[in-house]
């Protein structure tokens, strides 16, 4: 459960609607508050919660020193908290483990929790490799977000078509070239 206070977002929404010239009264933006109250729900279902939560459950490697993983194109949505418009994008989370693993769904429950939050891509991306980093101990991470914002292609400059590449690298991996490495290997195609 979240910690929206679904009353005073409901009167807020009315009080911004009526605050825009709106009536508030009329069909179409009756349920509006509440429908609202109903997004903000899911929108902001991180704020509170513990991100390394999904990343508790870990798996030792034994013996073996395992390579780099990579997951690539987790789909996230979050909401800039600049202006509270949602951004959205793909995730691609690279960690080369030490002596656990964790198992790969998991890692997009670590990224929707942290972007279940008002948030800046530059802080969202930090925060994802620092609960990396603190969860697995692994030899090194590198996450990579590449996002939409609805405040960059909606309002102000208009760009329809631009994204944001924000980039966070951590440990052994924050090594130029083997950063670049990872990188090139989250480009490569399927």
């Amino acid at each position: 459960m979240t910690g929206v206070d679904r009353a005073r977002v409901e009167a807020a929404v009315a009080e911004l609607l009526a605050a825009i010239g709106e009536d508030t009264a009329r069909p179409g933006l009756r349920e509006t508050p509440a429908r609202v109250a109903d997004a903000y729900e899911e929108f902001f279902a991180g704020v509170g919660a513990d991100p390394l939560e999904p990343l508790r459950d870990t798996i030792p490697v034994g013996d073996v020193e395992p390579e780099l993983v990579i997951v690539r194109d987790l789909e996230f949505r979050s909401v800039c908290e600049h202006h509270l418009l949602p951004f959205l994008g793909r995730a691609h989370l690279a960690y080369l483990p030490a002596e656990k693993v964790v198992g790969l769904g998991r890692l997009p429950r670590l990224v929707d929790v942290l972007a279940a939050r008002p948030q800046l891509q530059e802080r969202l991306t930090e925060q994802i490799a620092d609960a990396l980093m603190e969860a697995l101990e692994p030899r090194g991470v590198v996450v990579v977000l590449d996002a939409q914002h609805q405040c960059v292609t909606t309002r102000g400059a208009r760009q329809v078509h631009s994204t944001t590449v924000t980039v966070a690298s951590r440990g052994v991996l924050d090594d130029p070239v083997r950063r670049a490495e990872v990188i090139t290997l989250i480009g490569t195609a399927a």
